[in-house]
């Protein structure tokens, strides 16, 4: 998962800590944790960046293979879909696969064996986690009233490994898709669900302003990008303050200012900024993207600069949930941890998530699945070099998947009807 906000975290562990955790599903026996806390140890021993999950998707269908349960590979370059179960209506479950570029400090004795790399976001446990939800699914295949289709994706992490498993096929036929995230900032065995906009849509900016350098002595013979880039990035800020509605929520946000390596009397040929858009709502997202553009141009142009803008050639669009999905992926999680802790997420996110690009195509719910326990450590942020999870909700995390299959297809789908409910909101 992209980019989480430290203060949406902490308001959420002030909402969410109040419930109290859940304890261990009781059909899930000792034999399963041990298997599954096993495979989530061995991916996180061995993680690889977005696209590159070679090794982990050969894991993933070496398992899928001793399951018995059929799958197409390669999707996605690197990504598996595997089925359980035949005919419609079709419930795909989501699990992300990639790592991090970052080096472990987490002193687990099953760390990073990739110096650079790590599982600092929790995929190595939905891997684990949809895997022991397929072994649990083939056991009661033949009462399944249609299919259930496996979704392990690649290059969650900035790349939309998401957008391309969609491209290729893994969403045709598919009536409703369910997903889920660990989160450190609340008590292990908490889920936390929430109909509507979840998380923000994404995009980041790489901005170079071009000018003419010369001596700091005589500015008058330069057109100086360090001013033209510094005024651009001051008129930014009325871009939210002026021209948003206050009840909106929007980021625009300046992390780099890069004027390169030179002597403090000489004034740069060249400036380089790097940075990120949010937005919960689709219109402002894209507006944002539109006004970012429009203030660099007219800004350098203002000062006798020039400016070149690239964004991400995967933006991430806002995470928008279905209401009958997020009611009966509720339902489901009350089954599995009792209905205390299975609550209401209090807000939308301002990080970003590519399961965006699924629920953008058919009705979707995401769960966030409490990972937080200070007995075990897993008390740190994601994406963080000490980031630790408490595996006790690895067989939680697989419930939590198998009974919203369950739940969908013993309901005919969301509507009772059964059949594809694909849409196109992209």
């Amino acid at each position: 998962m992209c980019c989480w906000g430290r203060l949406a975290a902490a308001l959420l562990l002030t909402t969410l800590a109040i419930a109290p955790a859940a304890s261990l599903p009781p059909e899930v026996d000792q034999q399963d944790v041990d298997w599954v806390v096993g495979l989530r140890r061995q991916l996180h021993a061995n993680p690889e960046l977005s696209f590159e999950e070679v090794e982990t998707s050969q894991l993933i269908r070496k398992t899928l293979d001793e399951l018995g349960i059929r799958y197409r590979a390669p999707v996605a370059r690197t990504g598996v879909v595997a089925e359980i179960g035949s005919g419609e209506p079709i419930v795909a479950l989501r699990a992300d696969t990639d790592a991090l570029p970052i080096l472990e400090d987490s002193g687990l004795p099953f760390a990073s064996n990739r110096s650079g790399v790590m599982h600092a976001c929790g995929h190595d446990a939905h891997t684990a986690a949809l895997l022991l939800a397929a072994k649990r699914l083939k056991a009661v295949e033949g009462s399944l009233r249609g299919t259930v289709r496996l979704l392990f994706q690649p290059a969650e992490e900035g790349k939309g490994g998401a957008k391309v498993m969609i491209e290729e096929g893994a969403l045709d036929g598919v009536s409703a898709a369910f997903g889920l995230h660990v989160m450190p900032f609340a008590p292990t065995g908490i889920v936390a669900l929430r109909a509507g906009p979840t998380f923000a849509g994404s995009d980041r900016f790489n901005i170079t302003i071009h000018g003419v350098g010369g001596h700091a002595a005589a500015p008058h013979t330069t057109k100086d990008p360090v001013l033209a880039a510094s005024m651009a990035v001051v008129a930014l800020q009325p871009l939210l303050s002026r021209e948003t509605d206050p009840l909106q929520s929007g980021v625009v946000t300046v992390s780099r200012f890069n004027t390169g390596v030179g002597a403090p009397n000489i004034i740069p040929q060249s400036v380089n900024l790097l940075g990120t858009i949010r937005a919960i709502d689709h219109e402002l997202f894209g507006r944002l993207r539109q006004r970012v553009t429009d203030v660099f141009t007219s800004t350098a142009a203002m000062y006798g600069c020039n400016a070149t803008i690239e964004w991400s050639p995967v933006p991430y669009p806002p995470l928008i949930t279905d209401k009958r999905a997020v009611e009966l992926a509720m339902a489901a999680a009350a089954k599995v941890v009792g209905a205390a802790s299975a609550v209401k997420m209090p807000q939308p996110f301002m990080g970003a998530e590519d399961f965006a690009f699924m629920a953008a195509r058919v009705p979707a719910a995401f769960a966030m699945l409490g990972i937080r326990n200070e007995t075990v450590g897993s008390v740190h942020g994601l994406h963080s070099p000490q980031f630790r999870m408490d595996e006790a909700a690895l067989p939680i995390g697989a419930a939590l998947h198998v009974q919203f299959a369950l739940d969908f297809l013993e309901r005919g789908g969301l509507d009772g009807k059964g059949g594809s409910a694909a849409r196109d909101e992209l």
